[in-house]
């Protein structure tokens, strides 16, 4: 099962308002575990990156300039998005800025039913409480000491393994507890024949059982004679 962990960051929270896009990451899954395989690149926008976008992502004007415009890199990204699903954390956002994006440069736009949005899966999952990716992180034991500003390439390899852990992937504790499971041992047990001892009791304590039977039980059936077929399996 390929699928694609995306994430973008923008000149602001608009396309149609003239935001762009400045950066595009993706990082390539398999059956929920990265490859290995990435892309990434950062973008020139054609715009001025405004001072509030820059403290958010830590990128600035100069950073961008000289990179490539979107339209150099669209045939790339879109080959290497290929028909897998995408997941991105609010990925409507990101959707929507790719969409108008692919439109400036006559592309077709990402068919949405592609997209799993990784920010809804949580709020179903965890509601009521903080689901950004940096809360995500700690709620999930998934190591985001490294994450100062935001940035595309890091926030996708963050945010796949956050998905892996709401979609109960790999669990440690698990693997353990099943390699170190008890093994069933079935052993082998010689039986062996032992003739009948047969254990007869001295002549003094037949009487005292004799006396004891005939002073305290009434018409004790020990004391009448038996029948003949009785007697024959007794001997």
């Amino acid at each position: 099962m390929r699928q694609i962990v995306l994430d973008t960051e923008t000149t602001g929270l608009d396309p149609l308002t003239g935001d762009r896009v400045i950066e595009v990451a993706a990082v390539e899954l398999l059956n929920l575990l990265p490859t290995g395989e990435v892309f990434h690149s950062l973008i020139d926008p054609e715009r001025d990156i405004p001072a509030e976008a820059s403290r958010i992502h830590g990128f600035t004007n100069g950073d961008v300039a000289g990179k490539p415009k979107f339209a150099d890199i669209a045939d790339a990204l879109l080959a290497f998005l290929g028909d897998s699903e995408i997941i991105a954390h609010n990925a409507p956002f990101d959707f929507g800025f790719l969409e108008a994006e692919l439109f400036r440069c006559n592309r077709q736009a990402l068919d949405r039913s592609r997209m799993i949005d990784s920010l809804a899966m949580a709020k179903t999952r965890y509601p009521g409480m903080p689901n950004n990716l940096d809360a995500l992180c700690r709620r999930l034991g998934v190591d985001n000491s490294m994450r100062g500003n935001h940035n595309a390439i890091l926030d996708c390899q963050l945010l796949a393994q956050v998905y892996l852990e709401m979609m109960g992937g790999k669990q440690p504790g698990l693997e353990l507890a099943a390699k170190s499971a008890p093994r069933l041992v079935t052993l082998e047990v010689e039986r062996v024949e032992r003739a009948a001892l047969l254990i007869t009791p001295p002549a003094e304590a037949l009487a005292a059982h004799e006396a004891f039977v005939k002073a305290k039980i009434k018409d004790a059936i020990w004391l009448k004679p038996q029948p003949p077929f009785m007697a024959e399996e007794a001997n």
